[in-house]
């Protein structure tokens, strides 16, 4: 009777015990979803951003992606800026430091792009017909009407930081601001403008439809932090959130950097081309053709945010002062990289 007793007692514990257990792996239950509104081009240079939204890596962190889409940079900035979107991707421009100097609390976090010797991200073209008349460099484009997005944007940093390299300035050429992307392609069809810098998959499109030729990719010009991802101010303060973002925002441009960067695996290379097509609505050969260089970490080149504000603070296109460390905000990508 006390052997049964005995067994019966430790049965009990044992089932206590077993209680105790699943009591502890609730510790593991998925993370209440949050809802982020992010602003974006469809762009090459967001391949991390598609990745990580089609391999659901945002989902594990429970971190649920709302995508708004532009046609420019400078509207996501203003949205960014506002808190209407929590998260921006895009290029980094003059009106981006201007609201920062005028007082703005946003941050700009991450890589999401940048001008790398060897890698087509952005270049400069100019119309078939100019090619061959003989404008195949920097200098032939003295006095030549060069179509850009907007003024103070990528384009316009890019276009004057490598007229300088040749001893030249904005001054030597005709800038046309033609608000969008498509407006700048448009006018290069149609030739109302000489020359244009583009950005992938733009520049293949260009080339095989026969109207553009590549005079020079801006990488192996400059190096130039292109673009990058931003938090909005009040997106900043839920600093959980905005760590996990970083989190499969870096398992993404880890995925992203083994695959186009180091190309060591020829089907999971494959798997990024489609993946980044789907979300450019572009042709997969296309894209393959022009994969821009992203760090493998999304880690922010912070000493060229300090040579980007000089540059358009030397240009006047920045009102008032700024310092680098007042944008540059590596706080949250740091700390999803401890974890």
């Amino acid at each position: 009777m006390k052997k049964i007793v005995a067994i019966l007692l430790s049965l009990c514990l044992l089932v206590l015990a077993a209680g105790c257990g699943g009591n502890d792996s609730k510790k593991d239950t998925p993370k209440e979803k949050t809802k982020v509104s992010l602003g974006m081009l469809r762009l090459t240079s967001s391949a991390p951003l598609f990745i990580a939204m089609d391999k659901g890596f945002f989902a594990e962190e429970g971190i649920e992606i709302e995508p708004q889409w532009f046609d420019a940079a400078h509207p996501i900035a203003v949205s960014t800026a506002s808190s209407k979107v929590d998260v921006g991707a895009t290029g980094i421009t003059a009106s981006l430091y201007n609201m920062a100097a005028n007082g703005q609390k946003l941050g700009i976090v991450a890589d999401k792009g940048r001008e790398q010797k060897g890698y087509s991200s952005s270049a400069l073209l100019v119309t078939t017909d100019n090619y061959n008349a003989g404008v195949k460099s920097l200098k032939d484009l003295k006095g030549k009407r060069i179509g850009i997005t907007q003024k103070g944007s990528t384009f316009h940093y890019m276009l004057g930081r490598m007229l300088e390299t040749q001893g030249m300035s904005l001054n030597d050429v005709e800038i046309v601001p033609l608000s969008k992307l498509s407006a700048v392609m448009a006018a290069l069809e149609s030739k109302q403008i000489d020359g244009c810098i583009l950005n992938e998959p733009n520049i293949t499109k260009v080339q095989k439809a026969g109207y553009g030729k590549l005079v020079v990719q801006v990488g192996d010009v400059i190096p130039y932090q292109t673009s990058a991802i931003f938090y909005s101010p009040d997106f900043m303060k839920n600093k959980d959130a905005a760590v996990r973002f970083m989190r499969a925002y870096n398992k993404a441009c880890n995925y992203y950097y083994e695959a186009a960067v180091e190309k060591k695996d020829a089907k999971k290379l494959e798997e990024v081309v489609n993946i980044v097509a789907k979300y450019v609505k572009a042709p997969a050969e296309d894209i393959k053709a022009g994969l821009p260089y992203i760090d493998k970490d999304g880690k922010l080149l912070v000493s060229d945010i300090a040579t980007q504000i000089k540059w358009y603070t030397d240009n006047k296109m920045i009102s008032g002062t700024l310092d680098a460390k007042d944008v540059a905000n590596t706080s949250f990508l740091d700390e999803a990289l401890k974890k």
